[in-house]
């Protein structure tokens, strides 16, 4: 079962993406949602509200205690953010969850008008990918460990670590399921950490 962060952002359209490859999902709301997932996808959104609403809610220590225990997760645009090592230009009490060792810049390439779209030739992939980005974040510098599986002018905008990958921009609102089914064939090959209780 593959969750889906459902505190706000395009949560629903990941869903669409997954139920069309066939693979069975849920909306993660609370804590206790993430004991009964293999893996999680973070959605595009506003950022420092689901970091806000997860404090809130509870949800932020065990979601940050499932990743580290190596749970596999697919951020985008804001769920990169929430994943990064460190954010610049984010609200002081904005949480990272450190399970990508990259920087990135929130709002990175600009504001609601500023938000544009790209052909991406991504690693992997036969045909270029249609990227969009709205107010998407800046990957600033990354770790040697961590592999750039697409980038646009010369910034990684396609980013993966072991278990955990991250775009800058937003596949799920496109037709294509081809990084949703990327994500998902690269599950297979990792061991799903087993669920346990977080004190």
């Amino acid at each position: 079962m593959i969750g889906v962060l459902a505190l706000q952002g395009a949560f629903e359209a990941h869903q669409r993406h997954l139920s069309a490859l066939g693979v069975a999902n849920m909306q993660v709301r609370g804590p206790g949602d993430l004991f009964l997932v293999d893996a999680l996808v973070m959605p595009g959104g506003e950022s420092t509200t689901m970091s806000k609403v997860a404090v809130v809610t509870g949800l932020e220590p065990v979601l940050r205690a499932r990743i580290a225990e190596g749970m596999p997760a697919f951020g985008t645009c804001a769920g990169m953010i929430l994943l990064a090592s460190e954010v610049r230009d984010g609200r002081s009490d904005q949480i990272s969850l450190g399970a990508i060792d990259i920087v990135v810049q929130r709002n990175g390439y600009g504001r609601q008008r500023d938000s544009f779209e790209t052909e991406l030739d991504v690693s992997g992939l036969d045909a270029p990918f249609h990227g969009i980005f709205i107010r998407a974040p800046k990957v600033l510098s990354l770790q040697p460990s961590v592999e750039v599986l697409a980038s646009h002018d010369g910034v990684p905008v396609l980013v993966r670590q072991g278990s955990v990958l991250a775009a800058s921009f937003h596949p799920e609102l496109t037709d294509d399921h081809r990084i949703h089914a990327m994500f998902i064939s690269h599950l297979v090959t990792q061991s799903v950490t087993p669920v346990k209780e977080v004190s």
